[in-house]
């Protein structure tokens, strides 16, 4: 699955100590990578890995999209809560099924222990 880098704009050093090159990434960059982080099904570590930033980084952009998101409703597109919302409720379900599934078994397996 491929993506859209909207380019890392600048870099800056930072002062003369040897604390090396901080980076500083667009808002399109940091809007691209909380969007592949929600909507690819891939795990943050591996989008971070990918886009060469660090995990730490893509979570704390995603925590504060979430805020504003949260603080500016009008601002979320349209039916994409949805569509990660039933996602997960299916992925949910499908753990739900297979668990219960498992207590069967034991259920059965324990009641004919039972009877011995």
């Amino acid at each position: 699955m491929g993506w859209t880098c909207f380019a890392k704009v600048e870099s800056i050093r930072l002062g003369q100590a040897d604390f090396g090159v901080q980076k500083r990434f667009t808002k399109e960059f940091e809007d691209e990578a909380v969007r592949l982080s929600r909507t690819s099904g891939r795990t943050k570590r591996e989008i971070a890995a990918d886009l060469g930033i660090g995990l730490s980084i893509l979570t704390r952009w995603a925590s504060r999209s979430r805020d504003r998101e949260m603080d500016e409703p009008e601002r979320r597109p349209p039916g994409e809560d949805a569509a990660a919302e039933l996602k997960r409720l299916r992925q949910e379900n499908e753990i739900l099924r297979q668990e219960r599934d498992i207590l069967k078994r034991a259920t059965v397996f324990f009641a004919k222990e039972g009877i011995r």
